[in-house]
C-alpha cells in the first residue's frame, strides 16, 4: 500500500499516514506473536538437537558390531529361556493330569504305575487325556495288582462271637482261647495250664 493509492480513493495525506501508522502497528503485533511463537518450537527444537548431541556423544568410541552381536545374544538367551519355561509348564501340566488320572483309575502308586507306562508318547499325543485314560485302562487290565479292586472279597472270613452258638465252643476267657487254638495247632499246652 502506497501514499498515492490512499489520495487516489478520497483520503488526505494526513489521514494516509494515520492509516501508515495503524497497518504499521497491526504488522509489528502480528510479527511479535509470530515470533514467540516461533521462537518457542525454535528453542524447543534447539533442547531436542542438544539431547541427541549429547546422546551421540556416549556413542563415541563404541563398536556398533560388538553391540549388535551382544543384541543377538540377549535375544537368543530371551527365546532359549521362554523355551524352557513353556517345557516346563507343559511338563507340569502333564504330570498333573497323568497323576489324576492314575489316582482316578484306583492307582496303589502313581509312580509304579507312571513307570509302566511310554510317557515321552503321552507327552507327544495330540490328545493327552484320552491316551494317558487309554494307556492306563491298558494297565490295569495286563496288571491289576497295581490298582484298587472293586471287586467285593469273594469268601471273607469274619470273626464270629456268638458266644460259641453253633460252633460248639463256649470259651469265656482269653487264656481258654488260647489253649484252644494250640490244641487245634497240635502244640502242647502253655506251663500253667498243664495241671489241669
Amino acid at each position: 500500500m502506497k501514499t498515492e493509492e490512499l489520495t487516489e480513493i478520497g483520503l488526505t495525506e494526513e489521514q494516509a499516514q494515520k492509516v501508515f501508522a495503524l497497518n504499521g502497528k497491526d504488522i509489528t503485533a502480528a510479527k511479535e506473536a509470530t515470533k514467540n511463537e516461533l521462537q518457542a518450537t525454535i528453542d524447543d527444537l534447539n533442547g531436542q538437537l542438544s539431547t541427541t548431541k549429547e546422546a551421540i556423544k556416549k556413542f563415541d568410541g563404541v563398536d556398533l558390531d560388538s553391540l549388535n552381536k551382544q543384541i543377538q545374544d540377549l535375544n537368543t538367551q530371551i527365546a532359549t529361556q521362554d523355551k524352557e519355561y513353556q517345557q516346563k509348564l507343559a511338563d507340569r501340566d502333564f504330570n498333573t493330569l497323568l497323576s489324576e488320572t492314575i489316582n482316578a483309575a484306583g492307582g496303589r502308586n502313581s509312580k509304579a504305575v507312571s513307570a509302566l507306562l511310554d510317557i515321552e508318547t503321552l507327552k507327544g499325543s495330540k490328545n493327552q487325556k484320552e491316551d494317558i485314560k487309554t494307556a492306563i485302562d491298558a494297565l490295569k487290565k495286563d496288571n491289576d495288582y497295581l490298582f484298587e479292586s472293586k471287586e467285593p472279597i469273594k469268601n471273607p472270613v469274619l470273626p464270629t462271637n456268638d458266644g460259641g452258638a453253633g460252633s460248639g465252643n463256649s470259651f469265656t476267657t482269653d487264656s481258654e482261647k488260647v489253649e484252644a487254638a494250640r490244641k487245634v495247632m497240635g502244640l502242647s499246652p502253655t506251663k500253667e495250664n498243664k495241671g489241669e
